[in-house]
């Protein structure tokens, strides 16, 4: 990840509603949730919900799938990860402080 996207998604997650939002989509995992779910959950209007969303997938942090008539939000784990790892990268000048057993988010 470079720090160009780094910086765009980290500008997403900067507002209270598209953490709420992003949080309930890492939640609710590979089976992803639809914008009704989401709002009905997080108690948002459905054009408040649309609008965070929007920036959500411009930012790459979530991704959008047509399911019927439905779509389907999901995170997108693997610029979660890329944005954790490009954050610790230099964790500690270098040294391990996390338990060498952690593993990265692969939900």
């Amino acid at each position: 990840m470079d720090e160009k996207d780094v910086i765009k998604a980290m500008a997403a997650l900067a507002q209270p509603n598209r953490l709420q939002i992003f949080r309930a989509l890492v939640v609710a995992g590979k089976g992803g949730a639809t914008p009704g779910t989401l709002a009905e959950s997080l108690a948002m209007p459905a054009a408040t919900l649309s609008f965070h969303l929007k920036e959500l997938l411009g930012a790459g942090l979530v991704s959008q799938e047509r399911s019927g008539r439905n779509l389907i939000y999901r995170a997108e784990f693997e610029c979660m990860n890329g944005l954790l790892t490009y954050l610790t990268a230099n964790c500690c000048q270098g040294e391990p402080c996390l338990d060498p057993a952690a593993q990265s988010c692969d939900c």
